[in-house]
């Protein structure tokens, strides 16, 4: 009896072990096909689940025979559920697509896949912190100003646009809180706009021809160089695609400016184009009755022709060229307007012409392997002219690199030689001594991307640069993603930067650099610097799935060592002289989204914290807010209307005479009726007509002779624009 009870319990041991079943599968993007990491695969009415590894692939063991149902979720996506019968006829793994869903519309960006880190990952799976702009809300950036990128950078969490001339309205771009000098700008991989190219390089982007721009704030000088201590700045331009591309933009604006654009882009089996044109229109604008141009006279020209050859299924070659001619002039609103006599007489004029040639060949040698060559040329000329006083002069620089990239299932490698020229000759009109300067800098660098598990990556990169004047630098850089939960992550990156000095920064382009000499490089080394950014993100769906909710937590810190400081001499002249000393930041940022069916309401935070050690002396770093608000309202009726408002806040600003700036609030309406083939928008611009002019002044002395201070707040107050786009 005692056997014949063994021997049935061994039979039902059996069959129960026969009837357990596993269940494999590869958890894909429904439109993009690509892995979906960190995805949950749950058996229903159990507590048995699994999640995707770095290719996607899931593996779910014990499970009974019989009908069984699997729920498949990831944060942004539509749930799906799959009635199963145990066991499967096939055992090969079951490829599972879910769709983005409705809900999940405002995350769509985190499934982008970047270029700045020359990786095929998504946005959501780089360790490197990345913020993305694109699509629909690159589109809205580019009603509300369709002739330059200003608007679309200054309105994210942590940059700031720093208005440099008060007459003619020349820019640059702050990353938490650091000089523009520190940001490197790039378009499509090819350093663009630097050095004496930089000074109106913001004006002269437009974003019909961009696919997305990509923000890396810190230390990112592994790919690129030296340049980048404040973070970097990519411009991706749009691409050939098999459908045609053929979008028209006209608009007009109460300050009497005017924006006609085309863009037109196809691909034919072995060929494929793109075509970016471009004519912007400012009339003098004076909306404080100063008597001085709050917008400047302008008219700009633009040509972008780009060809894509595929040679064959592996090889790829594209060219282009970027050509932009500007006329720029503001100053006595008399004298612009032809009615100067000898009072009004004050003017100050840019005269730029910038050229560009572009090659790229790419070829695959098999899925995983890709050889990069590329190679740019530019050409920049720029004449500055004021009553008494001329400054001019032709940059002309190159860009040359070869990369190797390998994507695995475990580590992506990237690795690659660069080479810069930068040359600068200045025109001669005085006995002034002349501020030419050759540049030459040859890197090397290696980056590396390991899965060491499912929910952690790891990033790490170094670089050798060797530059012809100021010698060798070693760079190395590290960055951690933990992919806590589905709800949780965390990125922990830093690294080492340095910039070459040149006479090129916002203190001597705010004084068109008249007096200031040359740098003395024999007694001069170039800025070094360290710095390290910590993120926290939190994503969850609430009320069932109808709200979407994300929230990061930025912590920086960059600190930049001996910085360069321009210096009144005995002479009278300005020369760079470098203290010991140090430039930091601190702070945080802070970015919250919310989705509820077609709403969406994005909040930011930023507390830059920006102060500057000489000679055992700190003081606060001038023109920085220390607090700032940023609070958006979308609504969006996909195909048939975009509505949206805005609010801003800036604290008060420490200004270079000493003085503090007010703090103010800026906000702005904007909505877009879309048809199949057109649309229509308007924007409200500044709606509270926050003015520096009317709450502080902007020069002293006389019209005649102005002595500008420091533009931090706008000074066009309240602007109307709106227009036609058409997709043919």
């Amino acid at each position: 009896m005692k056997r014949l009870f063994v021997l049935v319990a061994a039979l039902l041991y059996t069959a129960l072990a026969y009837s357990q079943n596993t269940f494999k599968a590869v958890i894909k993007d429904g439109k993009t096909s690509e892995p979906l990491i960190g995805a949950t695969v749950l058996l229903q009415g159990t507590t048995q689940g699994a999640t995707s590894d770095t290719a996607g692939r899931i593996t779910l063991s014990s499970i009974p025979n019989g009908t069984q149902v699997i729920q498949f979720r990831y944060v942004g996506y539509a749930t799906r559920l799959d009635t199963l019968n145990f066991p499967l006829t096939s055992l090969e793994p079951l490829t599972v697509e879910l769709m983005p869903s409705e809900e999940g519309e405002g995350e769509k960006l985190t499934e982008v896949t970047v270029s700045a880190t020359r990786s095929s990952r998504t946005i959501a799976n780089i360790p490197t912190r990345i913020e993305v702009i694109s699509g629909e809300e690159l589109e809205e950036k580019g009603n509300m100003k369709p002739g330059d990128i200003r608007m679309l950078l200054a309105e994210s969490t942590g940059i700031q646009t720093q208005q440099i001339s008060a007459t003619s309205g020349n820019a640059a771009i702050r990353i938490q809180g650091l000089d523009g000098k520190y940001t490197q700008v790039i378009r499509d991989g090819f350093p663009l706009y630097s050095g004496f190219s930089g000074g109106l390089g913001l004006l002269q982007v437009a974003p019909l021809d961009l696919k997305q721009v990509e923000v890396i704030k810190g230390s990112s000088s592994t790919l690129y160089g030296g340049g980048a201590i404040a973070g970097l700045v990519n411009l991706v331009s749009k691409t050939p695609t098999d459908e045609r591309q053929l979008n028209f933009l006209l608009n007009g604006t109460s300050a009497k400016g005017a924006d006609a654009s085309m863009f037109y882009g196809q691909k034919f089996n072995k060929v494929g184009t793109t075509i970016y044109a471009a004519y912007n229109h400012g009339s003098p604008y004076d909306p404080s009755s100063l008597g001085l141009t709050a917008i400047p006279r302008f008219n700009r020209y633009t040509l972008n022709p780009r060809l894509w050859l595929y040679l064959n299924d592996k090889t790829t070659l594209n060219v282009g060229i970027n050509a932009t001619t500007e006329n720029r002039i503001g100053g006595d609103l008399d004298y612009i307007e032809g009615r100067g006599s000898a009072q009004h007489v004050y003017f100050e004029q840019n005269k730029t012409g910038r050229y560009s040639s572009q090659l790229q060949l790419d070829h695959r040698f098999s899925g995983k392997e890709k050889l990069t060559f590329k190679n740019s040329v530019s050409y920049f000329d720029r004449t500055i002219s004021l009553p008494d006083y001329r400054f001019s002069g032709v940059q002309v620089s190159s860009y040359t690199e070869a990369n190797y990239t390998r994507s695995g299932e475990k580590a992506d490698w990237v690795a690659g030689l660069n080479f810069l020229t930068d040359h600068f000759g200045e025109g001669s009109y005085s006995s002034f001594p002349l501020r030419n300067y050759t540049y030459n800098t040859i890197g090397g660098f290696v980056q590396n991307t390991l899965n060491i598990s499912p929910k952690v990556t790891l990033e790490t990169g170094i670089r050798g640069d060797y530059h012809n004047d100021y010698g060798f630098f070693f760079l190395p850089r590290i960055s951690g993603l933990w992919k806590i939960n589905e709800h949780f992550s965390t990125r922990l990156g830093g690294g080492l930067g340095y910039k070459a000095p040149t006479v090129f920064t916002e203190e001597a382009e705010r004084i068109q650099f008249r007096n200031v000499l040359p740098l003395d490089v024999a007694n001069t080394k170039a800025e070094r610097s360290y710095g390290a950014n910590y993120d926290i993100n939190y994503r969850t769906a609430l009320l069932d799935g109808e709200v979407s909710f994300s929230v990061n937590q930025l912590f920086f810190y960059t600190r930049v060592d001996r910085p360069i400081l321009l210096t009144t001499l005995t002479s009278g002249n300005l020369g760079y002289q470098q203290p010991s000393g140090n430039l930091n930041t601190k702070g945080m940022e802070t970015n919250v989204k919310l989705t509820y069916g077609d709403f969406k309401l994005f909040l930011g935070y930023t507390l830059a914290d920006v102060q500057q050690q000489t000679l055992n002396i700190t003081t606060t770093y001038p023109l920085v807010s220390r607090h700032r608000l940023n609070n958006v309202l979308m609504y969006e009726l996909e195909d048939h209307w975009k509505i949206g408002a805005e609010a801003y806040y800036f604290s008060p600003q420490r200004l270079n005479d000493g003085a503090t700036g007010k703090g103010y609030w800026t906000a702005g309406l904007m909505a877009e009726k879309i048809w199949e083939r057109f649309s229509l928008f308007v924007n409200f611009e500044n709606i509270t007509d926050a003015r520096q002019t009317r709450f502080d002044t902007i020069y002293t002395g006389n019209i005649t002779s102005p002595a500008f201070r420091d533009i931090y707040a706008p000074l066009d107050g309240f602007v109307v624009n709106g227009g036609i786009k058409f997709k043919l």
